[in-house]
C-alpha cells in the first residue's frame, strides 16, 4: 500500500492527500515534521536527504517533492485524466505547478508565517505587507486566467489546479486584507465541491 510519510496540516503533504483523494488511492500516513519532529533522523534522511515531508513509497520506489509525487501519482493511476495525455495541457498544468512552488510560496510564506505562526506581539508588519502586497498580485494573475478558464488548464479539472487551489484557500481564509478577485473566489467555490478539497484542504488555517 501507499505510504505518505508527514503531517496533514503542511501544504505540501496536502497536494499528496487531495490528490489520493482524485485518484481514490488508498493510502497509509505517518505524523512526520513539525511538532512531531522525525524528519531529522539518519532514517528519514536515507528517505530524503533534504529532511523535508511529504515522501511518498509506493511498492518500495521513495520520491519526495511534493510537486512530483502528484505527478507521479496521477501519470500512473490516471493518464489522460488527472495527468492529461495532451501535451500542451499538460505542459500549462506542470507550468502552473513550477510556478506556485518557485513565484507564489515565495510570497505566501513570510504572510503565512507571521499571521499565522508569530505571536502578533512579534509580527514584522511592515515586512507582512509587503509580502501580503506581492501575494496579492500573484492571486491577481490566477484571477485573470479564471476570468477566461473554468480551471487553471482550461474547461477540465487536472493536477495543476491542486498546489493553487491549496494558496487558494489559504489566501481567503488567513487574517489579512484582501482584494476582490471574483473569478478565484468562483474557481475555490467550485474546488470545494470535490470531497478531498473539502476533507484535506478545507481546514482551518494553522
Amino acid at each position: 500500500m501507499l505510504k505518505i510519510l508527514g503531517r496533514d496540516t503542511s501544504s505540501n503533504v496536502m497536494k499528496v492527500l487531495w490528490a489520493c483523494s482524485e485518484l481514490d488511492l488508498e493510502f497509509e500516513r505517518e505524523d512526520i515534521g513539525g511538532k512531531y519532529g522525525g524528519n531529522d533522523t539518519s532514517d528519514f534522511h536515507r528517505l530524503n536527504p533534504n529532511g523535508l515531508v511529504p515522501v511518498i513509497v509506493d511498492d518500495g520506489f521513495i520520491n519526495w517533492e511534493s510537486n512530483s509525487c502528484v505527478r507521479y501519482l496521477a501519470a500512473k493511476h490516471n493518464p489522460g485524466g488527472l495527468y492529461p495525455d495532451n501535451l500542451q495541457v499538460r505542459a500549462v498544468a506542470e507550468r502552473w505547478m513550477d510556478w506556485q512552488v518557485t513565484t507564489v510560496s515565495p510570497t505566501m510564506i513570510p504572510v503565512f508565517r507571521g499571521m499565522i505562526r508569530t505571536a502578533p506581539e512579534n509580527r514584522d508588519m511592515d515586512a507582512i505587507q509587503a509580502s501580503r502586497a506581492a501575494l496579492s498580485a500573484k492571486m491577481a494573475i490566477i484571477n485573470n486566467v479564471l476570468a477566461e478558464n473554468t480551471f487553471m488548464t482550461g474547461d477540465t479539472f487536472t493536477m495543476g489546479d491542486i498546489p493553487l487551489g491549496i494558496a487558494a484557500w489559504r489566501w481567503f481564509n488567513m487574517p489579512i486584507e484582501r482584494e476582490e478577485y471574483p473569478h478565484l473566489k468562483r474557481w475555490v467555490d467550485a474546488l470545494g465541491e470535490r470531497p478531498g478539497y473539502r476533507r484535506h484542504i478545507m481546514k482551518p488555517v494553522t
